[in-house]
Order: structure tokens, then C-alpha cells, then sequence
């Protein structure tokens, strides 16, 4: 019972940080003008290429924070930062940070697969959870798994879904994603804090 409970707390935190939600209004506007049967197609082929990336991270993160000799207190501390900056720039957005891409040209890679899927915060946020829990490989496998799929079928049913929501109803989730995890992230911090320090 404990493992399910961290694995389906993980996979929310994973994604909320992948933040599908927010994404849907950039995927349909680089996805504009295109046929149905293009689009899904494109969207199954970014999608899977990102989980590779992100599978890439989460199996060798660790590897790559005992190369810079990193400690795990000191890995909490910053991963509760950038989830701190990364949930106020989702509940306060730039207002000239509207990044549309009108390119004809089919995208490969970038910016669906990365950073839309595969973005630094997921990264960071792989590293650190594979640091942190060295002995729950599949667990945090599956969570990924899971958030990667929640993805997955936000983004095959986002042209419907942004009929049904609009973009007010995608903005105000989009919003209440980000306060949630202001809140993880400051449990996080807090943990950091906790284990630098001794305090139980």
C-alpha cells in the first residue's frame, strides 16, 4: 500500500510538472492548419520520443550527480526552488511570453518532444527523484509511466479539450496546477532543510 501511495503521489508530481495542461494551447497553435491524421500522427511520434528522453534521465540521473559530487540534501534544497520558480510562472505567466510557432514545417524533436514533454523541470525533477529514492528504480518507472501517459492522452484529445474548456477553463487549470506545486516545492525545501540540519 505505502509503494502504490509513493508511486501515485510521484506521478503526480511528474506531472504537474510536465504540465499538459498548459501546453495544449502552444501544441494546437504549432499544430495549426493541419489535417487531423497529421496532427495525431506528429503528436504519437513527440510524445514517444520524449519518453525516451525522460527515461534516459531517470535511469542515469544519478550517475550524473556523482559525477559533480552533488548531495542529496543540496539536490532537495535547489529542486524545491526551481518547482517554487517554475509553479509562479505558471500562476503568473509573462504576458509578452507567448511563444507561437507558425512555421510550415513539420516539428521533429523540438519544441514538442523537448522541452514541451522533456523540458528542464522534468529533467531536473528525474535526477533528483532517482538521487533521492537509488533503491525504487521501477517504481519510479512506472510513475513516470503513468504522468507520461496522463500526457499522452491530453495531448491526443486537446483539440476536443480545448472546445470544451476554452481558453479561460485552460488558463484557470493551468493556474491551479501551479499552486499545488508552489506547495510541493515547499515541502520540499523544507525537507532539505530538515535533513542538512539533523532535524527530525
Amino acid at each position: 500500500m505505502d509503494t502504490q501511495f509513493s508511486i501515485l503521489s510521484t506521478a503526480l508530481l511528474l506531472t504537474f510538472v510536465l504540465d499538459p495542461f498548459g501546453n495544449v494551447p502552444l501544441l494546437l497553435a504549432i499544430l495549426k492548419g493541419m489535417d487531423n491524421r497529421k496532427r495525431y500522427r506528429i503528436i504519437v511520434r513527440e510524445v514517444f520520443i520524449g519518453l525516451a528522453i525522460l527515461l534516459l534521465f531517470l535511469f542515469f540521473g544519478d550517475d550524473f550527480l556523482n559525477i559533480f559530487h552533488l548531495e542529496t540534501e543540496a539536490v532537495s534544497i535547489a529542486g524545491g526552488v526551481i518547482f517554487f520558480i517554475f509553479g509562479l510562472k505558471m500562476i503568473f505567466p509573462n504576458p509578452s511570453g507567448e511563444a507561437l510557432f507558425t512555421s510550415t514545417e513539420e516539428p521533429m524533436v523540438v519544441p514538442i518532444a523537448m522541452p514541451m514533454i522533456a523540458g528542464p523541470s522534468a529533467l531536473a525533477t528525474l535526477i533528483l527523484l532517482s538521487h533521492n529514492n537509488p533503491g525504487k528504480s521501477m517504481d519510479l518507472f512506472w510513475a513516470l509511466l503513468i504522468a507520461w501517459g496522463i500526457s499522452f492522452l491530453v495531448f491526443m484529445a486537446s483539440p476536443m479539450l480545448y472546445r470544451v474548456l476554452r481558453q479561460r477553463g485552460l488558463v484557470a487549470l493551468e493556474r491551479f496546477m501551479g499552486m499545488l506545486l508552489l506547495i510541493m516545492s515547499i515541502q520540499m525545501f523544507i525537507d532539505g532543510l530538515r535533513g542538512a540540519f539533523g532535524i527530525q
